[in-house]
């Protein structure tokens, strides 16, 4: 078995991949502070074609090296858009036809393994700061809570982590033939 090169792995230019049809998916950053997790959360979105990320509170907006760092260029392939306060924008996506999930640990949260998706359904994924997650008026005007199972002694997973955890699954569930 060989490694392929990367010009042999036949990925889109930022055109072609501006041009392809989108997952059915925006991910929302409720105040994260990490301008690496950012760029990450940015490299997954890319890898799986998601629609755009909305960048709330504190969360940096590119250009900026440290989100370039791990974005990698997909700063400039997928589309992005500053909003201040995450509340008000959960609400618009809401109004625009999206299933709002934030991905929390909460009460009566279904775990991301048991949540079925709907092929003809648009998903707002939000994920929140590093320290205290996800706001709790965002939590509480969410439609779902997905919460990942974890079954060792930590709390929680990186928030970069969490994202590519959650954009995988959805995205093979709305891919599944």
């Amino acid at each position: 078995m060989r490694k392929l090169k990367n010009d042999e792995l036949e990925r889109l230019n930022i055109e072609e991949f501006k041009g392809a049809p989108k997952t059915p998916i925006v991910i929302v950053l409720d105040n994260i502070r990490s301008l690496n997790n950012i760029g990450s959360v940015f490299r997954t979105s890319d890898a799986f074609l998601i629609e755009k990320i909305y960048l709330c509170g504190i969360t940096a907006q590119p250009p900026h090296k440290d989100i370039q760092k791990t974005a990698l260029g997909a700063t400039d392939s997928v589309a992005w858009q500053y909003v201040e306060e995450t509340l008000p924008l959960v609400q618009q996506l809401q109004q625009d036809g999206y299933t709002v999930l934030a991905v929390e640990q909460a009460e009566n949260a279904a775990f991301l393994n048991d949540f079925k998706v709907q092929a003809n359904k648009k998903y707002a994924l939000i994920f929140g700061n590093e320290v205290k997650g996800v706001a709790q008026d965002v939590v509480t005007a969410s439609d779902v809570v997905l919460e990942i199972p974890q079954y060792g002694t930590k709390h929680s997973l990186n928030i970069s982590v969490s994202a590519g955890v959650v954009v995988w699954d959805l995205w093979s569930k709305l891919n599944q033939k």
